[in-house]
């Protein structure tokens, strides 16, 4: 099913993560961890790359798919460290180095029964630029993936003039896009921007979009959002969502702002898959893909019980790796949905994104001897 290896190529933030390791029994309350002068008893610490080019295209090279990279880093020890970890498994010749400004990193807090929590250093992602990008690296590729916009501040600027040129030129290259996106602190430079301007701008040329809900939310409908987290009361707002009465109507306003294709992640409920008229979705380039099967068509999937849950940091772009690979791939939409799912629960049982992936093959095994799906 696999015939010969896709080109693609992943683009975008790229960091540096660092993840002190909690004892089992430690307290889930940050609040009650995190006083000032105490001292907290750790385990080692897990590092490892982190960002959508590290975590999505390294996922992707490990289920076979032929990727280039291309982040942004420094001339420091973080970014060195970076092209050691990139380098042992895929070529870093497309990787701009400058010495300009600081590698980004993130310092993770993911105590045992709480979501994470990031400190995080944007650097060289913020100058990130159209001017970056390799068009030699890009030019034949069946597939650009970026990600992360919204921790890249040059990305967001102007309603999004990079990204928007960015996309609008890839696009007219004929390479099918897709397009992830991050978190947004509303207390920041990106949450102050127009994300709704700057989608609508940009979704024309983008032919997979694979946010996750939340971060949606907050971008195209910030009313809902805070309703959601009143609905919430503290809570991790996964917990509270309906598919039908929440999550439908985002993607209803996406497609008519443009999008062809989504794949809206739900955390640990699973994976929201929708695509557009099949008159738009015949647009697409993948010369595997039966449009039929995928047009026009919602289907959620659920989550895998994973066998254990270590961190859930790279889980959603693993997911993402596994959709794209297996789309690209001639699997069917149902197999894609599934390997995406099944990708995640690998993930989590693991410190970082890669350790618990297991093959395409592998992840298929598992579905097809009846693994056991989270009761939503």
């Amino acid at each position: 099913m696999l015939g010969n290896k896709k080109k693609i190529v992943v683009a975008g933030h790229i960091c540096l993560d660092i993840t002190p390791k909690f004892p089992a029994d430690t307290n889930p309350n940050l609040s009650e961890i995190l006083l000032p002068g105490k001292l907290v008893q750790m385990r080692d610490a897990d590092v490892h790359t982190g960002g959508v080019v590290a975590n999505t295209g390294l996922a992707l090279n490990f289920f076979g798919a032929n990727v280039s990279l291309i982040g942004k880093i420094g001339q420091d020890e973080f970014g060195r460290l970076i092209l050691d970890i990139l380098s042992s498994h895929l070529d870093t010749r497309n990787m701009v180095v400058t010495k300009d400004s600081n590698t980004s990193y993130s310092i993770v807090l993911s105590p045992p029964g709480m979501d994470r929590l990031f400190l995080h250093s944007p650097g060289t992602n913020d100058t990130f630029t159209f001017e970056d990008l390799s068009m030699t690296a890009i030019e034949g590729a069946d597939l650009f993936h970026f990600g992360y916009p919204p921790l890249m501040r040059r990305m967001y600027e102007n309603d999004g003039e990079q990204l928007i040129r960015m996309f609008r030129t890839v696009k007219s290259l004929g390479i099918t896009t897709s397009l992830d996106m991050a978190a947004v602190d509303p207390q920041s430079e990106a949450g102050t921007a127009d994300w709704e301007t700057i989608l609508r701008r940009v979704l024309p040329y983008v032919d997979i979009f694979v946010p996750s809900v939340e971060e949606l939310c907050f971008m195209i409908d910030r009313e809902r959002y805070r309703d959601w987290q009143q609905r919430a009361g503290g809570r991790n707002i996964i917990e509270i969502l309906s598919i039908t009465e929440d999550v439908k109507p985002l993607a209803d306003k996406l497609l008519d702002m443009g999008a062809q294709v989504l794949l809206l992640k739900c955390g640990s409920l699973g994976l929201y898959y929708r695509a557009a008229r099949q008159d738009i979705f015949i647009q697409f380039s993948i010369p595997d893909l039966c449009a039929l099967e995928w047009a026009e068509l919602e289907r959620f999937e659920e989550s895998y019980v994973p066998d254990r849950v270590v961190s859930a940091t790279g889980a959603g772009d693993t997911s993402i790796a596994a959709f794209l690979f297996a789309m690209l791939h001639g699997y069917s939409l149902k197999q894609s949905l599934q390997l995406a799912a099944a990708a995640g629960a690998s993930c989590v049982t693991a410190f970082d994104p890669l350790s618990g992936l297991i093959t395409i093959e592998e992840l298929q095994k598992k579905i097809d001897n009846g693994w056991e799906k989270q009761k939503v």
